[in-house]
């Protein structure tokens, strides 16, 4: 019997939990006069609301971004991707 291989390699299961421990919120939430929300993340960056989106939203965004980029640099090359990549297999900007 050929043994199978996991679904999600070791590697790749790591990277998205440190991803998720690296970007958490901090703080608590700042309003400030014009009605901007802001708090920040454990990176160091200060997530906020904008005219078209709102605080949810960007803590969301910068979670699923942070994710993608920790599963992208472990990925195994070769795999087909949405986008194009760069050699060390991140985003062409």
């Amino acid at each position: 019997m050929t043994p199978v291989e996991p679904a999600v390699s070791a590697e790749m299961r790591r990277a998205k939990a440190d991803a998720q421990a690296s970007h958490v919120t901090v703080g608590t939430v700042e309003h400030g006069p014009s009605g901007q929300v802001t708090i920040g993340c454990s990176c160091g960056m200060t997530l906020t609301n904008g005219v078209g989106w709102s605080l949810d939203e960007h803590i969301r965004l910068h979670r699923a971004e942070a994710r993608y980029l920790a599963l992208s640099q472990v990925a195994p090359a070769g795999i087909p991707r949405l986008i194009d990549v760069d050699e060390r297999r991140l985003p062409r900007v």
